[in-house]
């Protein structure tokens, strides 16, 4: 541990000079001056049931490929299954809602233009070209059955969830793309979460609210493959990952061992969570107990929300951070392929233990090099509401509390559910959408003000337009290595902008770019200049 300490304060010594002093992030909220004139429903006036409590998510993309992204906002809907009779009247009076980005700081809804105003039990979303065509198509995860919906590449999309095969009957929570079997077209990851049973079971304390997860049976998640042909294959057994009796809160799709190809983590509610390491010939094996991952808070399977990764120390190696209904959990791996809880080490046990926590990410919201933690709370009971964390690297992987100084937003409560990240206005520092259980969402712009830099890298396909899920970019400044794995769908429900966005602090430039792209090719660029959002194709073969 003394010898951990020694070598990452060597670090940041070294690494000063690159590094500019980072006030705290702030954040100032332009929900409405952007226009998302929005208002979240669970399909009740009181929240009575865990189906009513779980959502909502939110989602980043750039379905109009115009460089910016967009948002889709998910709602719930009155289901008489799910929701009490005396709010009938909102029976087919809730939708889910697409903005337009227009470039100018503010956002247009088109969700009729569209076409894309499901009306199922919103819970989350996810966007990926699944059919290489050049534009992002969008899955719509349901209490009940999910929708999918292609993208015409002229503003609307087309329901093709029946002829596609993703219907996916059961409870969907997340869905993230990966390429798993390396054929070159991305497959899809759905998380599944429990078997509600429609009010029946009512033995719980009145202080409570309702019951909880473990009075419900799991519900197994499942793996589809691409066909290549706009059809996907449930494939979950013969990969090897079936497990009847998960309870997925979310799932992430990232190449965590570093060795080619992407794994999966799903982060699961109150019971172990499973850590799908992928063998590179289309099989995986479950080694979230011996790797350290299944559980969370000292040994206990905790109630886990949203998983996102990142390097904390920037050892090279990647890290999770999973929060939950006490102190989270942040998993460092500081040997390959072997985990350890440092929650309270890194102090993020003190910051976040006094909330319920649900949507997060790890983002450097400074731009001086390393990532922070945001973490959108509220109580899981009851329209309980609690401020959100937004905790600072203080760059030896120790966590300081910032919220009191990062916007007028942080002294407010909410009951948080998602949340997701992205550059919305292309300014060079990361933006915040925070996604509100029974009220609007936050739409929070990044008005940090510091003189540390940035580069995002946008890795392409040889097409030159769509971004290369499964990727992998290594950013070297001085000493230090940045590494980010390209992926949209990490926290709670939710889906951001997959686009690996570096700060540099005070270098004028990144000394090296490094891009492992998903067939295992490696490009190297030199001397990259600082502040600007770099494009890279990937030459065809």
């Amino acid at each position: 541990m003394r010898a951990h300490a020694y070598w990452m304060s060597l670090l940041v010594c070294l690494a000063s000079p690159l590094i500019g002093q980072s006030p705290a992030p702030y954040f100032t909220d332009v929900t409405d001056e952007a226009g998302l004139q929005f208002r979240h429903s669970f399909g009740d006036v009181e929240l009575s049931n865990i189906v009513e409590g779980t959502g909502p998510g939110v989602v980043f993309f750039d379905f109009d490929n115009d460089d910016y992204p967009d948002i889709y906002l998910l709602n719930g809907n009155w289901k008489p299954e799910v929701n009490d009779n005396r709010s009938r009247n909102l029976r087919g009076q809730l939708t889910n809602a697409l903005y337009r980005n227009s470039r100018n700081g503010t956002f247009t809804e088109v969700t009729i233009a569209a076409g894309v105003g499901d009306e199922g039990f919103g819970m989350a979303g996810s966007a990926a070209d699944y059919d290489r065509d050049g534009d992002l198509d969008l899955y719509v995860l349901n209490y009940g059955p999910n929708v999918f919906y292609r993208n015409n590449g002229d503003g609307t999309f087309t329901d093709v969830t029946a002829e596609a095969g993703l219907s996916d009957p059961l409870w969907s929570v997340s869905a993230p793309w990966l390429d798993y079997d390396g054929d070159g077209d991305l497959d899809l990851y759905v998380a599944n979460y429990l078997e509600y049973d429609e009010g029946a079971f009512r033995d719980f304390y009145a202080a409570q609210g309702y019951p909880g997860p473990l009075a419900y049976k799991g519900q197994p998640d499942h793996l589809y493959r691409n066909n290549g042909d706009g059809t996907f294959t449930d494939v979950t057994t013969e990969a090897g990952l079936l497990d009847p009796d998960g309870r997925a809160m979310s799932a992430i799709a990232v190449d965590l061992d570093q060795d080619g190809d992407q794994d999966i983590y799903v982060a699961n509610d109150a019971m172990p969570s499973a850590y799908w390491v992928n063998d590179g010939r289309g099989s995986f094996t479950d080694q979230a107990l011996i790797q350290g991952v299944a559980f969370g808070e000292g040994g206990q399977g905790a109630s886990s929300m949203g998983p996102t990764v990142g390097d904390i120390d920037r050892n090279g190696l990647l890290d999770i951070w999973i929060p939950d209904m006490a102190y989270g959990c942040l998993l460092e791996q500081r040997e390959k392929g072997l985990f350890s809880d440092v929650t309270a080490e890194a102090n993020l046990a003190v910051i976040c233990g006094q909330y319920t926590g649900w949507g997060s990410g790890l983002v450097d919201f400074d731009n001086d090099g390393y990532l922070d933690v945001y973490v959108a709370n509220g109580n899981a009971h009851h329209l309980y509401t609690e401020e959100d964390v937004l905790a600072q690297n203080d760059r030896t992987g120790h966590f300081l509390d910032v919220a009191k100084d990062a916007g007028d937003y942080f002294q407010t409560k909410s009951v948080g559910r998602g949340a997701a990240f992205a550059d919305y206005d292309n300014d060079g520092d990361i933006d915040v959408l925070v996604a509100n259980l029974g009220a609007s969402p936050r739409l929070l712009r990044n008005d940090t003000k510091n003189s540390n830099r940035w580069l995002t890298v946008v890795p392409l396909l040889p097409d030159g337009e769509t971004v290369a899920v499964g990727a992998t970019v290594t950013v070297t400044v001085g000493p230090m290595h940045l590494i980010y794995p390209v992926h949209g769908v990490f926290g709670y429900l939710s889906a951001s902008d997959p686009r690996p966005h570096f700060g540099l602090g005070a270098a004028d430039r990144a000394d090296r770019v490094e891009i492992r792209w998903p067939d295992g090719e490696e490009q190297l660029l030199e001397a990259i200049p600082a502040n600007q959002i770099l494009e890279v194709v990937q030459s065809a073969k």
